[in-house]
């Protein structure tokens, strides 16, 4: 009889740890995935050296078939750790990254993340993570149109620091701070001795409609030639139908003349995209842009009137499968300067059409 208890007792010890184990795995998950996307641009301007305008940091080469952006990544989530790491390859690691040292020039995410709140959801993150400014990323499946707009390849695709962040446990509001390296960076400029930080604030009201507004302040000069730069990204992203959908964005920065100054330089850019989901299968969407940037901050062409531009966009999706899509765009730039170089000489328009070939798992 005492036999029959001390092994009773055995079994049901063993089998509380292994119960104990089973929902310790149900709480870790680590998974793994990849993205894969070729493309090919051909530019009317038929540039020679096959590199397009230096404003562009995606699919930006001319009458060639290349991998635009190419990644390995595993991601880890528990109940209070999380923690992501993936490596790139492709054009846009190239010249997203140039500035940044060798060994980092292929890193697309390297972060940890804690939470910090029994209760509440609210989590501490630091490394090198995705931008929170902008409505487009760099991931070409997630975005309404194939290329990036102005402002998303002239503000920060990722960014290197901490933040903490709260999402409301009704999903609606989600609340971050952010203390970061400097304006698209993952080591700070040389000579840099500043602290640059951020904020996040996203409403979704309902599961149509998506009001987000972000910012970064900071400098991002070597100390000698430090220039306060405050910057705001808002946009509103709205399900109008079942098909239709379109999204409203502006940004706005201020930059410092000089060290000290008490005038800044402006800059600014308002977008309007729209996306008709015809079926499965299909999808026709297109963009209209400006970007104004007179002074030179972020791009500058060492004209008279500075980079002030409009751009226009259409592009046709097709999904081969649930995970392939085939995209191709045409796409149009109009200046008030000359700015862009076609046989030896400057004109005030461009025009280009883009396809790419996306693939993920």
């Amino acid at each position: 009889m005492k036999k029959y208890i001390i092994t009773t007792l055995l079994l049901g010890t063993l089998s509380s740890k292994a119960q104990t184990s089973d929902s310790l795995k149900a709480n870790h998950q680590v998974t793994f995935s990849a993205y894969a996307e070729l493309f090919y641009t051909y530019d009317f301007n038929e540039p020679a050296n096959h590199m397009r305008q230096n404003f562009l940091y995606s699919y930006n080469r001319h009458n060639e078939v290349n991998l635009n952006l190419g990644f390995v990544k595993a991601a880890y989530q528990s109940e209070k750790l999380r923690a992501n790491i993936a490596l790139m390859a492709g054009t846009y690691a190239q010249d997203n990254l140039m500035a940044e040292q060798d060994a980092l020039r292929y890193v697309n995410e390297a972060n940890v993340g804690v939470k910090i709140s029994k209760n509440k959801n609210i989590w501490i993150d630091a490394g090198i993570m995705p931008s929170h400014i902008g409505w487009e990323g760099a991931i070409g499946k997630d975005n309404v149109n194939l290329t990036r707009s102005f402002a998303a390849e002239n503000s920060p695709y990722f960014e290197t620091g901490a933040k903490i962040s709260y999402t409301s446990d009704n999903g609606k509001w989600f609340v971050s701070g952010l203390v970061l390296n400097g304006w698209q960076r993952i080591a700070k400029a040389e000579g840099n001795q500043s602290i640059s930080f951020g904020h996040q604030v996203t409403y979704k009201p309902n599961d149509k409609i998506t009001l987000n507004s972000s910012s970064f302040i900071g400098n991002d000069k070597p100390k000698q030639e430090k220039k306060m730069r405050y910057f705001h990204d808002l946009y509103g992203n709205f399900q109008l139908t079942d098909k239709f959908s379109a999204l409203f964005g502006f940004d706005i920065g201020a930059e410092q003349q000089f060290k000290g100054s008490e005038s800044y330089n402006l800059w600014y850019s308002p977008n309007i995209l729209m996306k008709y989901q015809f079926n499965e299968k299909w999808a026709l969407a297109g963009r209209a842009e400006y970007y104004n940037d007179k002074n030179g901050v972020i791009i500058s062409t060492e004209t008279p009137n500075g980079f002030q531009t409009f751009g226009y966009s259409l592009n046709v999706d097709y999904a081969i499968l649930k995970n392939v899509v085939f995209r191709t765009e045409a796409r149009g730039f109009t200046s008030k300067d000359a700015i862009f170089m076609k046989k030896d000489e400057y004109q005030k328009g461009s025009f280009f059409i883009t396809t790419s070939l996306a693939a993920w798992f």
